[in-house]
């Protein structure tokens, strides 16, 4: 087992990783009859893709002995009605200047397959944007 969600009432779960015990709530958005207190459930997927993008690219520049200590990434998700879906991801990422162009390019490629962005569904549109300016 990976987590175990449960359900606390008035649009509210908590989430618990197995392995850690770490813990986060999610609540309902605002435009969903919800408080927007916490993380939606489909913010979780929108911001998971930019965990996913970050820790890959953190494993290979480790692995190039480049530091990314620092980088951020900023997360927008668009929903859609009809059925109510997230239809678009962007993520502007900001990274250390100091990175040569051949690790650049190895980064983004490394970003752009990571086990998220595969798994998302085709339809979602994804604008991805890297700024190496840090």
């Amino acid at each position: 087992m990976t987590s175990k969600v449960t359900y606390n009432g008035n649009l509210r779960t908590t989430c618990t990783h197995i392995r850690s015990g770490s813990e986060y709530i999610t609540d309902a958005p605002i435009d969903n009859n919800g408080k927007g207190e916490a993380f939606s459930p489909t913010d979780t997927v929108a911001t998971g893709l930019a965990n996913c993008m970050m820790t890959m690219m953190g494993i290979k520049a480790r692995d190039m002995e480049v530091d990314l200590t620092g980088s951020t990434a900023e997360v927008t998700k668009h929903m859609a009605a009809n059925p109510r879906r997230i239809s678009k991801i962007e993520v502007k990422l900001e990274l250390p200047a100091h990175v040569s162009e051949k690790h650049r390019k190895i980064l983004v490629h490394t970003a752009n397959t990571c086990p998220v962005h595969y798994s998302l569904h085709p339809d979602i549109e994804r604008i991805i944007d890297f700024h190496w300016v840090k």
